[in-house]
């Protein structure tokens, strides 16, 4: 049923419980899965311009948040992909999904809290209405 799945994640805990849900699924499936980890820029502006030290910094954090979450959760014979991008979180899930013609999303409901919820939004929901693939949306 589902060849390719998609768990972005941000490194918090909420998606590190969702993230035994995500290989649970590929698991089952015997599916290919993407771990992906985005390095949230404050502007539309891209990378243009920006500190590359900082930049390489920020994306050597996800890269060790999205493997630690691979060695701690994905079950013996589950291969996974770990993939950094920079930009809008929503925008990138719904970009890569069509990118690697992803077949279901695994996310957490929960990443932000707070203010940043309310001025940002939930990047879930931005993932259910645009992303091209079913989003499995995992609370707690």
């Amino acid at each position: 049923m589902y060849e390719t799945i998609l768990f972005p994640t941000d490194g918090s805990e909420a998606t590190i419980r969702a993230s035994k849900h995500a290989f649970s699924h590929a698991e089952r499936y015997d599916a290919e899965i993407h771990v992906l980890s985005i390095v949230e820029l404050a502007s539309g502006l891209g990378t243009a311009g920006r500190d590359e030290t900082e930049l390489d910094e920020r994306r050597a954090d996800r890269v060790s948040a999205a493997e630690r979450i691979v060695s701690e959760t994905a079950p013996d014979g589950v291969e996974a992909t770990i993939a950094v991008e920079f930009g809008s979180p929503a925008r990138v899930i719904a970009e890569y999904v069509e990118e690697n013609a992803i077949d279901l999303v695994v996310m957490s409901t929960k990443g932000r809290s707070g203010a940043e919820r309310i001025v940002f939004g939930s990047i879930t929901d931005e993932v259910v209405r645009h992303a091209n693939a079913p989003v499995l949306a995992v609370q707690r």
